[in-house]
């Protein structure tokens, strides 16, 4: 029985069970003079309350179980295996009989052979013809162990589709049998509401701690490995594997260079984004007619749903070449590269004038209505009343939503891998290739390096750099919004 049979029918014995339950409660509510604590469709959802989530719950609880004690028998099963076996490692063998149970339930499905063979390579044609490759070494003993694991499947599968659908009757016949004119239903379904939205923000919180702590635990093996001092105030950025008996080959991971680069790249970006997306946003709140606001606007945010990885190839194809082909022009020789802090930055700002105009208009557009009028009335023009009351007045929440955009700008990969390269090295040309902290950590956690070594754990580190430094400039913004932000009746 399929885990989508099992949901339908837990949902259709909620469906009925809201139904009867608001029908009881209307009824009883119709025959009796006594006032009534909750109306009738709180009895109903908390009919289908009782019938679904303790069904649900259970389900998900056994599977995992049900899963672990499958996965633990089946390895229990598992013959020693020895340097001399044609599989040395366990882990991979009971992979084999995973993917090999995951063939036969295929070929069950398909209508195949009844009497299965003996050996894998009579075996093996068979599953062939149905579309099911495995593995060449995979073994004749695991054929019964793969069947022996479809069939715990199976009777695990059945027996939690039992309890559900038996523990949903159970929870609608108690919850129908308990309704009564002063009955708190409405009480119990706003109690469970709450304890699911609080179940929803603890997932975020849950989520946002584990990933801190995933970064947190590598990050101090690599620095068990590689001194604070040599990271954090290195100017050389090399992580090499050291040769066999070499001297002075580790390789050097300095930090100074890629945050250099992030930095650097981020604020030739700002520096583009905003001035357009500021003079954007006053246009929009201030000059735009309604009717022009309306679809300049929304044309204007159409950059932000546009892939990253779009404008590296914009940046690419377009951009890099052309301020190479101007620089050329101009002076006789090239002195912008193609690939450069000045094509990143500018196609980064491309990207994040969305977030400066559209933050930044939904700032000024909250300013009262009486603030412009009682400037205008004094005798301002409206230039006058933007630059002297309504900037001012935003400029709080401007400075928050910029340096957010700044926040965005420092976690950008794509734009600089394909515009300004790999190259991590210090410089203060803007014509020059620079890199930045996210391009070298996919760069690290590509390829066959050992996960335990310094050169893979060290993308660690600088992913915990470089949420470090977002989250400051994040918690500053909101410092500073909070702190500034005008109070208006």
């Amino acid at each position: 029985m399929s885990i989508l049979f099992i949901l339908i029918l837990i949902l259709a014995i909620g469906v009925v069970g809201f139904v009867l339950g608001r029908t009881r409660a209307n009824r009883q509510q119709a025959h009796s003079n006594e006032k009534p604590h909750s109306r009738s469709h709180y009895h109903g959802w908390w009919t289908f309350l009782l019938s679904v989530l303790p069904a649900l719950l259970f389900l998900f609880v056994w599977s995992l179980a049900g899963q672990a004690w499958i996965e633990s028998t089946t390895r229990s099963n598992l013959p020693a295996q020895t340097e001399g076996s044609a599989i040395a490692s366990r882990g991979l063998a009971f992979g084999m009989v995973k993917d090999l149970a995951a063939g036969l339930k295929r070929l069950e499905q398909a209508g195949g052979e009844r009497e299965l063979p003996n050996t894998f390579e009579e075996l093996r044609p068979i599953l062939a013809d149905r579309g099911v490759a495995l593995a060449s070494e995979t073994q004749d003993y695991m054929i019964p162990l793969a069947q022996q694991m479809n069939a715990m499947k199976a009777t695990v599968g059945w027996i939690g589709a039992i309890g559900a659908l038996a523990l949903a009757l159970a929870g609608a016949a108690y919850a129908y049998g308990g309704i009564r004119i002063r009955s708190r239903a409405r009480n119990n379904v706003e109690r469970i509401v709450l304890w699911m939205l609080m179940g929803a923000s603890m997932i975020a919180i849950l989520t946002t701690v584990g990933i801190v702590f995933s970064m947190l635990f590598e990050t101090i093996h690599f620095f068990r490995s590689v001194p604070l001092r040599e990271f954090f105030f290195g100017t050389v950025w090399d992580p090499r594997f050291a040769a066999a008996d070499a001297v002075g080959t580790e390789g050097q991971f300095g930090l100074i260079p890629l945050l250099a680069g992030t930095l650097y790249i981020a604020f030739v970006a700002m520096l583009f984004a905003v001035p357009v997306g500021l003079m954007a946003a006053v246009y929009m709140a201030e000059y735009a007619t309604p009717r022009v606001r309306s679809t300049v606007k929304p044309l204007l945010e159409v950059l932000a749903g546009i892939p990253t990885i779009v404008y590296g190839f914009f940046a690419l194809v377009t951009v890099g070449p052309f301020l190479r082909d101007i620089s050329t022009a101009i002076a006789g020789f090239t002195f912008i590269q193609a690939q450069s802090v000045l094509t990143a930055g500018i196609v980064m700002g491309i990207m994040l004038i969305p977030f400066v105009s559209s933050l930044s208009d939904d700032i000024i557009t909250q300013v009262p209505r009486s603030m412009r009028d009682g400037s205008l009335g004094l005798g301002a023009t409206k230039s006058e009343t933007i630059k002297r009351v309504i900037l001012p007045a935003a400029l709080p929440g401007i400075v928050g939503a910029l340096l957010l955009t700044a926040s965005r700008a420092i976690g950008e990969t794509m734009i600089v891998v394909l515009a300004a390269g790999v190259a991590a090295k210090l410089t203060i040309n803007p014509f020059d290739a620079m890199t930045t902290i996210t391009v070298k950590i996919v760069n690290q956690l590509t390829g066959d390096l050992e996960f335990t070594s310094p050169q893979t754990l060290v993308a660690f580190a600088l992913g915990m750099t470089l949420f470090v430094l977002t989250l400051g400039m994040n918690v500053f913004a909101l410092y500073i919004v909070r702190k500034y932000r005008e109070q208006y009746e």
